[in-house]
């Protein structure tokens, strides 16, 4: 499990709930420093600790903290590949807060679908704009000619390639999920934190 990230939803955690790191230590029978150490990402807790943890803030820090994870981690992933926010928003909501894992990589779908998908209205903009500039182009040259054929190959070309940059992150990044490998999805905007 990657510790800073831990630390984060340590962090994340408490504040839901109120707590100073001082209170923290105090209910799990652990001094302040080991806290802030925790959440620092510089030590992993230790199983009374993670255990005192899991009680007081209600989360499961657990390497089996649901069941099946794998498979909702790779079903998670693999929605990438639909292009549609909705399913990965639906998983993530529904098994969040039982596992760790699932809640950090969730985000990074949700961050990277939300991005595709302003990506793709941008380009279908583009697509409905397009045939316009096309008779433009048409009207001015009397015949469409090579700018014609560009304006008419040109715009699906970037849905193509967003289709096939998206399939291939989503299959990525489950193996690298399964494999316990860290989870990358580059040019997404952290809309979900």
């Amino acid at each position: 499990m990657n510790q800073p990230a831990l630390g984060l939803k340590i962090t994340e955690l408490r504040q839901q709930k109120g707590l100073t790191q001082e209170k923290l230590a105090e209910y799990c029978d652990v001094s302040t420093r080991t806290i802030q150490r925790i959440e620092g990402g510089e030590v992993e807790p230790r199983s009374f600790t993670q255990n005192s943890l899991s009680n007081i803030l209600e989360f499961d820090f657990g390497k089996e903290s649901t069941s099946h994870e794998n498979l909702w981690l790779a079903f998670l992933h693999l929605s990438s590949v639909f292009c549609i926010v909705f399913i990965p928003l639906l998983l993530w909501s529904w098994k969040k807060d039982q596992s760790y894992k699932i809640d950090r990589q969730g985000r990074d779908v949700l961050n990277f679908q939300i991005t595709i998908t302003l990506v793709l209205f941008a380009f279908v903009l583009i697509l409905l704009v397009a045939p316009s500039v096309w008779m433009m182009v048409q009207n001015l040259d009397g015949e469409a000619g090579l700018l014609g054929d560009i304006f008419t190959i040109l715009p699906p070309l970037p849905i193509l390639f967003i289709g096939i940059f998206t399939s291939y992150q989503a299959v990525m990044n489950t193996f690298r999920s399964l494999t316990d490998k860290p989870v990358r999805y580059p040019l997404s905007i952290p809309f979900v934190k």
